[in-house]
Order: C-alpha cells, then sequence, then structure tokens
C-alpha cells in the first residue's frame, strides 16, 4: 500500500482529494451496472450471474480500500485535523449510504433469485459495517474549537446529516448499528453545539427521533401481545421475550435520546411542540385505562412502563416551559380522535401535578390563558381540564379504574376517572398561588354553567374542596353569590339544576351564624326568594336556621292557599299555590324525621288542597298537572298521616292521568305515591275504593313500555310488596302473564341478554354522539337567547318586527288549537254529565254553538294572502 508513505498532513491535498470522489464514482457506477441488470438474473445465465458477483466483489473491494484508509488515520498517535481528512468522511459516508440501501433493498431488487447472491451481499453489510465503525472512531477523536473554520463546521453538519439519512436507512437491518449511529450523531450535534446548533435540520433529527420512538414502541406492544396469545410472557430464555427486551431497550434509548435532545435544543424546537403533543396522546393511549390499550402480563407491561412511560413523564417536564406547546394543549377546539380524548386529559392531570415546582412565568403561561388578540389563544389551564374532561363521556361510563392516592397503612386501591382527576384538581387548588385564584373561580362558573352535567358535577366537587380548604367568610361569599344566580334564573334551565346542586352542597359547609346571615340576606318568607330555598335541604342548617326556615315556607303556603280560597278558587291563581308548594316539598323531604308542628300544618294545606282537586279538571290542564305532582312527592312522605279519603282522591287523580299520555315526572311523582301506600293499613270500610284501584294503577305502571319508566315501576313495586300488610293487591296487580314474568325475573335479578364488551362501547360512542349533539343544542339556544337579551340592553328602541319562523308558526298553531280541543272537551263533559240530570240547559248554547260551527267553517276555508 502507498498511504504508508504519505504524511498525515499530505493525505487530503496529494490523496483523498484526487483519489477518493473517483472511488466513489466508480462505486457509483457499479451499482448502477447491478440496477441495470439485475432483471435478467437466474440461475439458468450464468454469465450474468458471474459479472453481478464480480461487481459485488469489486464493490467489497473499494469498502475495503476505504477501511485501508481509514485504519491508516488511526495509526497516528495524535488526533487529525478535520481539513487533514476533509474528502474522507464524505466519501465514506456516501458509499455507506448506498451500500445500506441497496443491502434493504435487496429482497425486492433481486426477487426470488437473492440466493444466488446472498453471501456476497452479507460480505458486503459486514465490510460497510466494519467501515462506519472505523469512520466513527476516527471522527469521535477530532475536536474543534470556537475558532474552526466555516469549512470544518460545514464538514461536521455535512457528516450529522449523512448519518441522519444513514439512520432512516439502516432503522430495520441491525439494532446495534441503528443505535450506535444514533449515538453518534447525538454526541457530535452536543459536542459541537455552539458551532452547528443553527445549521442543524432540527425538523428531521425530532421527527426521526419520534418516528423511531413510535416505531420501536409500536413493534414492543405487537410483541407483547403475540406472547401473551401464546402463553409465552414466563418464558424469559425464549427467543420472542428476547427480542421484546430487545426492542424494548431501543424503545427507551429513543425516549431517552429525544428527551436529550430536547433538552439542549430547546429553542430550536418550539416549531415542533405539535408532533411532541400527538407523540405524548399516542404513546399513552396504549397504556390502561385507555381503552384502546392491550391487556398485557404484569412483567411485559412494566418494561414497557421503563421503556415508554417514564421518559414521557421527563418530555413534559422539558415542554413545560415552551409557550408553543402550552398553546398546542391549551387550544380550545382540539379535534382530537375518539381514542386521544383520554390521554389528552391525563396530560393535562400531569401538567397540574408538575406546576406546583415549576417558576412564576411558566405558572402564568399555564394558568391565566390568553389576554391579547396578538397572542394564539389559548385558554386557562383549569378551563382546558373541564373541556378536556367533558369529552371522556365513555371513560366515565364504562367506567376505567386509575390509581388512587396511596394512603399510609392502607393499601393503593383504583378509583374512577372522576375521582382520580377531582382528587388531582383539589391537590393543584391547594398549592394555587392567590394570583390564580380569580381565574380558577371564572372557570368553576363556566363550568357549572355548560350542559354537561358530568362536567358540573367535577366543578360542584372542586368548588365545595375550595370552600372547605378556604375561609369560613369565602364559603359564605361564595354562598350569597350562587343563591343570588339561582335567584336571577327566571325559568327552568340546566344552568338552574346545576347551580341549585351547588348550593344544596355549599350550605352544609357553613357555620351556624352564615346559615343565620344567608336567612337574612333571602328571607323565606318573601316569594322571590322561594327560587333560592327549594335548593336547600332543610337538614343542612342550624336548629335556628331550620326553624326560622320551615316557619316561613309554611307560612307562606297557608297564605298562597287562604289567598286562593278567598279569590273563589280560579283556575289562574293555581301557578300561585305551585309556587309555593315545591319550596314545601323540600322542607317535608329534607329532613328523616319533621316536628310534629311542621307536618300537621303541611297535612293541613295538602288536604284542603287534594279535596279541591277534580280529577276530570287535571286531565285538561296542566297547571293542574304540576300541583298533583308536588302533591304525591308531598303525600308520599306524609302517607301515614293523610286521611283516607285524600289517598282516594289521590288514587281517582293519578288513574285520571294514567288513563292517557301524562308527563314522565308526573309519572314518576305517582310512583312514588304509590309505593309508600304499602306504609299504611287501609280500614276495612275503605278497602274496596282503594285496594282495586291501586291494584289497576301498579298494573298499568308495570306494563309501561318506556325502559326507565318500567325500572321505576318495577322498583316502586317490589318495596310496596316488601312492606304492605294487603298481600291480594300484590296477585291481582300481575293479571297479565307478561308482567308478572318480568316482575319475578327483575326480583329474581335475571339478566335478560347479557352485552359484551365490544358491543357496550359501541353503544356507548352512539350515546355520546346524542349526548353531546344534545349539550351543544341546549348551549346554542342558550348563546341565542343571551345574544337577544344583550341585544335588547343595549338597544332600548324596540326592534323592528320580523317574519316569524317557520317552527314557532306551527308551535303557536299548535297551542291555539289544544286549548280549543280542550275547552270543546270540557264543554262535552259538562252536557253529558247534565243529561242524567234535570236541569235544562242554557237557552243560548245551541245557537253559539252554531257560532262557533261558522268560524270553525271560515277557518278551514280560509287562505293566507299570497
Amino acid at each position: 500500500m502507498f498511504l504508508p508513505h504519505i504524511g498525515l498532513s499530505e493525505l487530503e491535498d496529494e490523496c483523498f482529494s484526487k483519489i477518493l470522489p473517483k472511488a466513489v464514482t466508480m462505486f457509483d457506477s457499479m451499482m448502477k451496472e447491478i440496477l441495470d441488470q439485475v432483471g435478467g438474473l437466474s440461475s439458468q445465465n450464468t454469465e450474468l450471474c458471474a459479472l453481478l458477483r464480480n461487481i459485488l466483489q469489486a464493490m467489497m473491494q473499494i469498502i475495503d480500500a476505504l477501511s485501508s484508509c481509514v485504519r491508516h488515520i488511526g495509526t497516528f498517535e495524535e488526533a487529525p485535523d478535520l481539513d487533514a481528512i476533509r474528502s474522507l468522511p464524505t466519501c465514506i459516508l456516501k458509499v455507506l449510504r448506498e451500500t445500506f440501501q441497496h443491502c434493504k433493498e435487496s429482497e425486492v431488487l433481486y426477487c426470488g433469485r437473492l440466493s444466488l447472491v446472498a453471501d456476497l451481499l452479507q460480505g458486503l453489510f459486514k465490510e460497510a459495517y466494519s467501515l462506519q465503525k472505523g469512520l466513527l472512531e476516527v471522527l469521535d477523536r477530532i475536536s474543534l474549537d470556537s475558532s474552526a473554520s466555516e469549512e470544518e463546521v460545514s464538514d461536521i453538519i455535512t457528516v450529522i446529516h449523512s448519518l441522519l439519512d444513514i439512520c432512516s436507512i439502516i432503522s430495520n437491518l441491525d439494532i446495534a448499528l441503528h443505535a450506535n449511529t444514533w449515538k453518534f450523531l447525538i454526541k457530535q450535534s452536543l459536542k459541537y453545539q455552539t458551532l452547528v446548533e443553527e445549521h442543524l435540520h432540527h425538523e428531521d433529527i425530532s421527527k426521526s427521533l419520534c418516528d423511531n420512538l413510535l416505531a420501536s414502541f409500536y413493534n414492543c406492544v405487537e410483541l407483547a401481545e403475540q406472547m401473551k396469545n401464546a402463553g409465552l410472557q414466563e418464558a424469559t430464555q425464549s427467543p420472542e421475550f428476547k427480542l421484546f427486551q430487545k426492542t424494548a431497550k431501543m424503545c427507551r434509548f429513543f425516549a431517552n435520546t429525544l428527551v436529550h435532545y430536547l433538552k439542549e435544543f430547546k429553542s430550536f424546537l418550539t416549531k415542533f411542540c405539535s408532533c411532541f403533543h400527538q407523540l405524548y396522546l399516542q404513546i399513552i393511549s396504549k397504556f390502561p385505562p385507555s381503552l384502546c390499550a392491550p391487556t398485557l402480563p404484569l412483567a411485559l407491561s412494566e418494561e414497557l412502563n421503563a421503556a415508554a412511560l417514564v421518559p414521557m413523564d421527563a418530555l413534559l417536564l422539558q415542554l413545560l416551559p415552551l409557550r408553543p406547546f402550552a398553546e398546542v394543549v391549551l387550544l380550545k377546539d382540539q379535534q382530537l380522535s375518539p381514542e386521544h380524548e383520554l390521554p389528552h386529559c391525563l396530560l393535562l392531570v400531569n401538567v397540574l401535578g408538575k406546576l406546583n415546582s415549576q417558576p412564576e412565568e411558566v405558572l402564568q403561561l399555564w394558568y391565566t390563558g390568553s389576554h391579547f388578540s396578538e397572542e394564539t389563544p389559548r385558554l386557562p389551564l383549569h378551563q382546558a381540564f373541564f373541556t378536556s374532561s367533558r369529552g371522556c363521556y365513555i371513560e366515565r361510563q364504562v367506567p376505567v379504574l386509575l390509581p388512587g392516592v396511596m394512603m399510609k397503612g392502607q393499601a393503593q386501591v383504583k378509583v374512577t376517572l372522576h375521582q382520580h382527576i377531582c382528587v388531582q384538581f383539589c391537590a393543584n387548588v391547594a398549592a394555587l398561588p392567590p394570583a390564580y385564584f380569580p381565574v380558577l373561580e371564572r372557570c368553576l362558573v363556566d363550568a357549572l354553567l355548560q350542559a354537561d352535567t358530568q362536567t358540573a358535577l367535577l366543578a360542584t366537587d372542586v368548588w365545595c374542596f375550595t370552600a372547605r380548604y378556604g375561609t369560613a367568610e369565602l364559603c359564605l361569599h361564595h354562598v350569597l353569590l350562587i343563591a343570588q344566580l339561582v335567584k336571577a334564573c327566571s325559568t327552568e334551565c340546566y344552568q338552574l339544576f346545576h347551580l341549585g346542586l351547588l348550593l344544596k352542597r355549599m350550605v352544609f359547609l357553613m357555620t351556624p351564624n352564615h346559615q343565620m346571615e344567608l336567612v337574612m340576606h333571602f328571607p323565606p318568607s318573601e316569594v322571590e326568594n322561594l327560587p333560592i330555598w327549594r335548593h336547600v335541604l332543610v337538614r343542612a342548617l342550624s336548629r335556628d336556621a331550620r326553624h326560622r326556615v320551615q316557619t316561613d315556607i309554611i307560612g307562606l303556603a297557608q297564605k298562597a292557599l287562604t289567598d286562593w280560597q278567598n279569590g273563589g278558587y280560579k283556575l289562574g291563581q293555581v301557578d300561585k299555590v305551585n309556587v309555593v308548594l315545591l319550596p314545601l316539598l323540600v322542607v317535608i323531604g329534607g329532613q328523616s324525621s319533621p316536628e310534629e308542628q311542621c307536618v300537621l300544618s303541611t297535612v293541613r294545606i295538602i288536604t284542603q288542597l287534594w279535596l279541591r282537586m277534580s280529577p276530570e279538571q287535571v286531565k285538561t290542564h296542566v297547571v293542574l298537572q304540576c300541583t298533583l305532582q308536588l302533591l304525591l312527592s308531598i303525600s308520599a312522605i306524609l302517607v301515614k298521616d293523610i286521611e283516607h279519603q285524600v289517598v282516594l282522591q289521590a288514587l281517582l287523580c293519578v288513574e285520571a292521568m294514567v288513563s292517557q299520555k301524562c308527563a314522565d315526572q308526573l309519572l314518576l311523582a305517582a310512583l312514588e305515591f304509590l309505593c309508600s301506600l304499602g306504609k299504611i293499613f287501609v280500614p276495612p270500610d275503605s278497602q274496596s275504593q282503594i285496594l282495586p284501584r291501586l291494584s289497576h294503577l301498579f298494573g298499568v305502571v308495570l306494563s309501561e313500555r318506556s325502559w326507565l319508566l318500567h325500572q321505576h315501576a318495577l322498583e316502586a313495586f317490589s318495596h310496596f310488596a316488601e312492606i304492605t300488610n294487603h298481600e291480594e293487591v300484590i296477585s291481582q296487580s300481575l293479571c297479565e302473564e307478561e308482567t308478572k314474568t318480568k316482575v319475578v325475573n327483575y326480583l329474581s335479578k335475571t339478566v335478560n341478554a347479557q352485552e359484551d364488551v365490544e358491543a357496550r362501547l359501541q353503544r356507548l360512542r352512539l350515546q355520546t354522539l346524542v349526548i353531546e349533539q344534545h349539550n351543544k343544542r341546549l348551549e346554542n339556544t342558550e348563546s341565542a337567547s343571551d345574544k337577544v337579551a344583550a341585544q335588547v340592553i343595549a338597544d332600548p328602541e324596540p326592534c323592528p318586527k320580523r317574519a316569524r319562523q317557520e317552527n314557532s308558526a306551527e308551535e303557536e298553531y299548535s297551542r291555539y288549537i289544544h286549548t280549543a280541543e280542550s275547552a270543546l272537551k270540557a264543554l262535552q263533559t259538562l252536557i253529558e254529565g247534565k243529561a242524567n240530570s234535570t236541569a235544562p240547559l242554557p237557552q243560548w248554547l245551541e245557537s253559539r254553538l252554531q257560532e262557533l260551527q261558522s268560524l270553525i267553517t271560515n277557518i278551514s276555508t280560509a287562505r293566507p294572502n299570497t
């Protein structure tokens, strides 16, 4: 060899720069010749086979010559300057790239004729492997300082990018080669960080790391599933288990490398935060409790945790301070796939847990949200948290289970998603700096006033923790605010339901003095404050406050009843009675043993009302149906104290309503009342009137087709049967064989059809779509109402009349027709009732009926002007 006779300083100019480019050109021409000729290769074409084998041998000789150059450089004690060998790395890396690419494509390229050259291809790969190893050792000895020339820096950058290209080729060829190439690539990037960081292809490097991490991770998951299915999870010496371990090791390597690279080049990677976010979600989605995660044996699962899950935690720590990452995670409309909803929610939980140790600027980035139009819009973290938990409907319903909080002296247990995120949220609130408390309050209000009840329940839980963790004065302040909001709700709506739920729980947390202050702020003796007290359980109040509330509400109910009596029992005044009946129900039902005076006063009130209830009028007038519903609920509580004549009147009214289609809530109240009748003994003189009607009503409600009402009917009948003394009612209620079978199946807990896991998940997916559409429809309706209200407030001038929408017109037509129909039916009932009496009909009745007939004819023939 001639190389030993050339000094190190002369190698580049005298040898490498002149010979190596020609060697690369010759290598490329050989590769092109193979590609041109390989199509005709066959065992019969011995001449072509010999030609291709000779070419491959010549390529191996070129690689061997390049290896000799590398070995010669390694014989010098001093490390070479990059300028002294600058042609060597570039040319060798080109040859290596072409060689590895040819080996990777050989199976497709040589097709079924690979066996004719397999030995040479294997030798070619080994020679290339050895050449790369030697080159990397030489390059590792080279050092550049801050005084390095632009050419030297450019050469290092070229080496790094060439190695990146090689990595993309060899990823599926050899695990060790792939890992070592990546190690050297990252090592060189960090070694010359200050020189190369502005010139590196950070997007290509980070994307390649993410892709390799995902590929190795998915391979791990697939291998683990195959081992589980084959029963090899315990066979630690099996080839499958060793391959799984190697793949998991590569997964861990790429994850840790990505974290390290991100840590060192953070400022250059901000544009790729969306990629990191997706990577996090994709990996987390393959771990429990995600519904698409495979069920793996413990040993394999722990290996996967160490390989991917633990590094993801470290990755998140590096990403937290980056504004673009916060903007991606806190985006208002995430548009996530269903399998990524839970991982995103768990990501936010993880962020909540890590912020306590972060500096002030990071807290402000995550907690406050965006404020200015020039900023990329982002939600406050707590609001994003509520929004994300709303998207996990299926996981809440299954429910998926997560590790609970470790308690001293107790084993860790699994808890539901709601409990897990609630505990983490509350822990974050406990450590929240005071400056961010107003933002938290706004997020709690927003979450409470949106349509999804599960999300509102989470907000209620967190709000109650906040009240308990804070001062008594803070609790009072919040209760007064919530009460004012409840009072401001003019109609029944989901916001009122959510606010009432929170108010009901918050009152339990108040001190006795503050409860009396609530009573003073919103006196129950004033009708306009009754919407507040219908949401307060009296058992939550102190003795003095409870007595004041009971006395005021019962007094108000008695006054409303007296006013109605003095006004001649007019139908138009019934709604005023209904207003006080609901708080009265809360007073009676909100305590296990009401005071005797309270019971006596309430019984007196409802007895008077029952005696005024006419079954025929109840069937016709909606306002009386509301009265009936409230009376049934109150009577169910006080059933032992009311007279049997009142019970009979109640049954007559219920009988009248179930004979026609009535509102579900009315039927539920009727079931509650029927169930309560099991507590009383009907005297013999009343049994003939009460018991047959009771049996008939149970028979009717047990045949209800709505699954929800049918379930409630079964529960009510079962409870009645357990406690009643009148066993004949039970048998008489089950005259129909189908009803009897359903009751027997319910009592014996017989399951008719077992729903498999996949069918249940599919049903929950469909259910999710329906509920989400319903919630959005509610919120859109509210938004439209708010806009109209805001427009009215902003512009005191009356708006010009607009054409009524078609559906609104239909509703108005329907309302008037229903009113006319009800009035005519009531008139018909009255006339039929008079037919059996001696009292004559009014003389003017016939003429007025003819006028009505003419009016109906005119309406039928009339057409709107076009």
